[in-house]
């Protein structure tokens, strides 16, 4: 359930991630970036010939769902790569992925707004760069591919 505390923009760094297989959550995954949240309602244009007017009616068309790409550290955990190869095998292996924004303050875990992204699978996985000569972290990325978009 989403709280409103007050009237100032959120800060964008504390959130949860959570995959799940129906009422199952089967991971809970800390990610460093997510980006590509997102919807679009296209709309189809129609005129009937005898129309009086000369403009078009612009109906409601199809909802799409732009990608949405989470970046995370590589943990050597596999559950991300079996739900992966569950997708690559030809199995449906759509899951229900919940990211929730948090309030930043200390202590607290009240869940701001929160976005479901239903029937996601992943799409693509990349790893890397690695590099002998640099501190940084490893990383990986997931593009997820999903239908509907919910935010509550």
């Amino acid at each position: 359930m989403a709280t409103r505390e007050n009237n100032l923009p959120y800060a964008q760094f504390n959130f949860q991630v959570s995959f799940s297989d129906g009422d199952e959550i089967t991971t809970a995954a800390g990610f460093q970036e997510i980006s590509g949240i997102g919807m679009e309602v296209g709309v189809a244009e129609y005129r009937t010939g005898n129309a009086k007017t000369n403009n078009v009616t612009k109906i409601t068309g199809l909802n799409k769902s732009s990608d949405v790409t989470l970046k995370r550290g590589v943990i050597g955990a596999l559950d991300l790569y079996k739900w992966l190869d569950d997708v690559r095998s030809g199995n449906r292996g759509t899951r229900a992925v919940t990211i929730q924004l948090k309030t930043e303050t200390a202590g607290s875990s009240d869940t701001v707004l929160t976005w479901k992204l239903n029937e996601a699978r992943i799409i693509k996985y990349t790893s890397g760069p690695l590099n002998a000569k640099s501190n940084e972290v490893a990383m990986e990325e997931l593009v997820l591919a999903y239908e509907r978009l919910e935010m509550e």
